[in-house]
């Protein structure tokens, strides 16, 4: 049987069955803040944390669940009940399961035109020594991470608000550059004030009492993330963004974990003219291996409005684009 957690559920117990940052109870309550509505199903194993969100000025909604365990059939009839009362045109599902160890469904899932996360990461085994980690390394990256230490640069765990406010302008400074267009500063202190005590950690790179580099980073149930970072201009010919990364390896192994998820990636034999190589590459560097997700789906409601929906959605990025 399908149930609806009360808010005022233990939000040590729900943690207990999720199994995902963005799953936890912490991330729910961030959301919340934001002015979105969450829901969040139990069906006695697992949990459901989705967001619901308003299609302004009508009282239409469209929802997301994102890195659950791929839902059951039991899950997925609650849901359609749910969203037809709700006016929930659709549901964009994007489950934290890899495609190889994908269960078949005969449920109709249509796959989604406008995925969140992309299909591919890269995720680093934690079990290894730091010295077989190192040596495992490609060369370039074990290059750049000892010239960075020779020419001074220094890492900090910053978990405190000096610390991200730090990351926050070296962020919005990546994504001004990179012309991407990310959630706004509210948004990520929101979620920063709500994560920090358990899950999220701070670690930023220094020359000179200058800030070069940092990454805000998630540690939930033995495995590490890396959703967030940002660099600056200044002295990237020292290489902080090596160091950084190697130390936010030895954190993670630090704090108990066996892998380390880096969040998002093209997929291996990746075209090189492709705007994420740079960051690909720079994962690929720390002998990562190449990991497939089964990808998003949708759940659809309301055939008619999706379709609007979508098309809608296409627009905007078509004008989003030209607008750079």
């Amino acid at each position: 049987m399908i149930k609806i957690i009360p808010d005022d559920f233990s939000s040590t117990e729900y943690n207990k069955q999720a199994f995902h940052p963005l799953q936890t109870w912490q991330w729910g309550e961030a959301r919340k803040k934001t002015g979105v509505e969450v829901l969040r199903l139990s069906d006695g194993n697992n949990v459901f944390q989705l967001t619901i969100h308003s299609l302004h000025p009508t009282d239409l909604k469209i929802g997301y669940l994102p890195r659950s365990v791929f839902p059951s059939k039991n899950v997925l009839d609650f849901l359609i009940d749910y969203c037809k009362k709700n006016k929930i045109i659709f549901i964009k599902i994007e489950p934290n399961v890899e495609k190889s160890k994908l269960q078949v469904t005969s449920y109709k899932l249509q796959s989604s035109p406008h995925p969140l996360f992309p299909s591919w990461t890269q995720v680093l085994d934690l079990n290894k020594t730091e010295d077989e980690l190192l040596k495992s390394f490609h060369s370039k990256t074990r290059y750049n991470i000892r010239l960075a230490e020779k020419k001074g640069v220094v890492i900090k765990e910053m978990s405190n608000k000096e610390g991200f406010e730090i990351f926050s302008k070296l962020y919005f400074e990546t994504c001004k550059r990179q012309k991407y267009f990310g959630h706004s500063p509210k948004y990520h202190k929101i979620v920063w004030e709500s994560m920090k005590k358990d899950l999220a950690h701070i670690l930023i790179a220094f020359y000179n009492d200058v800030p070069l580099a940092s990454y805000e980073l998630f540690y939930f149930k033995n495995v590490f993330y890396y959703p967030y970072g940002g660099t600056s201009l200044e002295y990237r010919n020292l290489m902080p963004s090596n160091l950084l990364m190697w130390e936010t390896i030895k954190l993670g192994k630090k704090l108990g974990a066996k892998k380390f998820d880096m969040w998002g990636s093209l997929g291996p034999n990746y075209e090189q003219s492709n705007d994420w190589a740079g960051f690909t590459r720079f994962k690929e560097g720390y002998s990562t291996k190449f990991v497939e997700f089964v990808g998003s789906y949708d759940l659809v409601i309301n055939p008619i409005l999706y379709k609007i929906y979508n098309a809608i959605y296409s627009l905007r990025e078509i004008y989003l684009r030209f607008k750079q």
